[in-house]
């Protein structure tokens, strides 16, 4: 390798892992960005050979990964595992208000600002309910 151009490689290795970082979930490739930014500007300061250029980017990454999860590590929000994309699931156990009466099992609740389809013993409407199960977009309830 030529070393006039070594730095080169780095600084382009740099927004290689810059543009990884926006296309992968985490946050790790954007401190190994800066980990090669940084041994990009010492490859232009220093005249060093690639092996010593290898060394620097290697504590430079574990380095920055470390104090990024030092950091903003307490910043990653934890979800209660099993319910992010079954927001219907979520719901049981709440109580609703019957918006149209269910009657022969079939009628509407009130949840938030949405109406739901319903299926459960007869209730009249403004009866308050608690969704007991889900089954597709309708909701299994009974009496509060």
């Amino acid at each position: 390798m030529n070393p006039t151009t070594l730095p080169w490689y780095w600084a382009t290795a740099a927004l290689v892992l810059a543009a990884l970082e926006l296309h992968a979930p985490g946050a790790y490739f954007i401190w190994l960005a800066g980990a090669a930014a940084v041994t990009a500007g010492l490859a232009f300061a220093i005249d060093t050979g690639w092996q010593w250029q290898i060394v620097h980017f290697v504590l430079l990454g574990i380095i920055a990964v470390l104090l990024g999860r030092q950091v903003f590590g307490h910043r990653i929000v934890r979800r209660a595992p099993g319910k992010l994309n079954r927001r219907a699931e979520a719901m049981i156990g709440t109580t609703v208000t019957v918006v149209d009466p269910i009657t022969g099992g079939v009628g509407r609740v009130q949840v938030g600002d949405s109406p739901w389809p319903a299926a459960g013993p007869d209730m009249a409407a403004g009866t308050l309910a608690r969704i007991i199960r889900v089954d597709g977009t309708t909701l299994v309830v009974d009496p509060a």
